[in-house]
């Protein structure tokens, strides 16, 4: 920790929500101000790195900035009246729950500006690219530090747009139908969402999301918040997301470009997560303890569907789209963060906090590794990389298929890797849940969920098995192995995975005092 002025961490904060915009707005004009390339696309691509590299170090700086003997209390906060007759505020500041989501969105972004530098999708003008690029940052980490009810809903839409562009126009096969299906479900998702969000605001008379967290609300009684936590959630399961209101998500993946479904598994799945901590755990206590079974129910479903729907793909002979299988096992590992959220313990949400972050380093590796496989070998279908042309990677393409097979088990939950930690403590949740909650229902949701690790496990080898190993063919085109720019963009990734795999408490000494006064505060 760094000793920084509060005023310039305020500063800082700011920066790193509006900062992407700006950027983006630059990205339009004739020539990005500044910066020069062999072409105008050149210039512009250059333009999205150092934007999203300026985020970054700004985003690394609040970090070192940050109070970590007092991770929960909220920090770098700016609190200005925005609409007075409501009580709506511009309201930013981060603690031990936003900051490591912040700091992730901010390296992922950075990281697939990096890489479309080097390899831009197939699409329009990079122009547009890379400015909605910024503009899906923006709405992301401002999700992240904003604590006003009215803000935080409008970030968590300004999201949509870019990324329906983002697939609609540099997306694969099918990708109009994948991006209509995208915005439809998370849109209905979403004006369901802002019914319970103005249902809280009206009837405490506030917005503001650190007052109705750590003030007592009478005007919320039970059934207010039953029936806020019910419409909130529903967005939130949307977004997350939960069966069986997944089905957006294996197209969106499939259809979206490398960087696309980087940053939709790696952050934005994350905002709907975030949702259920930082709103509906404090502030609708009541309702959360009243479908804490149900939400529990339906994401220890969603661990054995999405390992089936996996495991099914990745059987030989099935047809199976690599792409779409980790777009699926997202629904498994998500599946994981409600249970443990459902437990309303700490170290349930301690665990669910902890997986958002190992599955965004893992998955948004995965992702990058499948994308570039793609790139080489023209296709992502298991039976076409494992017989013709992408068999045998560890022999063909030594780096690449190690990081694949590493990427594989980290995804598995391999201990001493960062995908172990955050389903184990969601399991240990589950094990004992809240005093008001069924112990032997959630030792059942515990004993489901812990024979979806094995299911897990079994796919992901599956995969490993056909795509790295076997026999090379003799006539087969040659392989790339990693380039060099490759290496800069998915090293961070490796090397995060294996820190908060061996030091856990990184993470989980920032999230703990955060997590346990937000449940102090939602039992007052």
């Amino acid at each position: 920790m760094i000793d920084i002025n509060e005023s310039v961490m305020q500063f800082l904060l700011a920066f790193v929500v509006v900062g992407p915009l700006i950027g983006a707005a630059a990205a339009l004009l004739p020539a990005p101000p500044g910066l020069k390339g062999k072409s105008p696309e050149q210039a512009v691509l250059r333009h999205g790195m150092t934007v999203t590299g300026a985020v970054l170090i700004a985003a690394i700086v609040l970090a070192l900035g940050f109070d970590h003997d007092q991770p929960s209390k909220m920090q770098a906060s700016t609190d200005i009246s925005w609409i007075p007759a409501l009580d709506v505020r511009i309201h930013l500041g981060i603690d031990g729950i936003s900051l490591p989501l912040l700091v992730l969105t901010a390296l992922l972004t950075f990281l697939c500006a990096l890489y479309s530098y080097f390899k831009m999708p197939a699409g329009p003008s990079p122009k547009a690219f890379v400015a909605l690029l910024l503009v899906l940052e923006s709405g992301t980490l401002a999700t992240f530090a904003v604590l006003d009810l009215l803000l935080f809903f409008l970030a968590f839409e300004m999201v949509l747009i870019p990324m329906y562009f983002l697939i609609a126009r540099w997306g694969g096969e099918q990708r109009t139908q994948a991006a209509w299906k995208f915005i439809l479900y998370t849109l209905l998702g979403s004006v369901v969402m802002l019914l319970g969000l103005l249902l809280i605001g009206l009837r405490a008379g506030t917005f503001d999301i650190v007052a109705l967290t750590t003030d007592n609300h009478p005007e919320l009684t039970t059934s207010v918040q039953v029936i806020a936590a019910l419409s909130i959630g529903v967005g939130l399961a949307v977004k997350t997301p939960m069966w069986p209101l997944h089905s957006w998500l294996p197209d969106a993946h499939t259809a979206a470009p490398t960087v696309g479904s980087v940053l939709l598994a790696g952050v934005l799945l994350k905002m709907g997560t975030y949702g259920f901590v930082r709103i509906l755990l404090p502030i609708t206590p009541d309702g959360m303890r009243t479908f804490a079974p149900y939400l529990a129910a339906f994401a220890v479903v969603g661990i054995i569907y999405g390992s089936l729907a996996c495991l099914a793909l990745a059987k030989q002979g099935a047809k199976g789209d690599l792409k779409r299988l980790i777009a699926y096992s997202s629904v498994g590992h998500m599946g994981f963060v409600l249970l443990g959220i459902a437990t309303m313990t700490p170290t349930g949400v301690n665990g669910a906090l902890f997986a958002n972050i190992s599955h965004g380093l893992i998955t948004g590796l995965l992702f990058f590794l499948v994308g570039a496989l793609k790139d080489r070998t023209g296709t992502t279908d298991l039976d076409t990389l494992a017989q013709q042309t992408g068999a045998a990677l560890y022999g063909r393409a030594p780096r690449f298929g190690g990081l694949l097979a590493f990427a594989a088990v980290a995804s598995l939950g391999l201990p001493g890797l960062a995908g172990f930690w955050g389903e184990m403590l969601a399991l240990f949740g589950a094990f004992r849940p809240a005093e008001d909650l069924s112990r032997p229902a959630f030792l059942t949701f515990m004993t489901i969920a812990a024979f979806g690790t094995l299911l897990t496990a079994a796919y992901l080898l599956i995969v490993v098995r056909r795509v790295c190993m076997g026999a090379a063919p003799k006539d087969g085109p040659p392989l790339a192995d990693v380039q060099t720019y490759e290496f800069a963009a998915w090293t961070p990734l490796v090397a995060l995975t294996v820190l908060a795999g061996l030091w856990p408490a990184a993470l989980l000494g920032l999230s703990d005092p955060a997590v346990q006064q937000l449940l102090a505060g939602g039992n007052r």
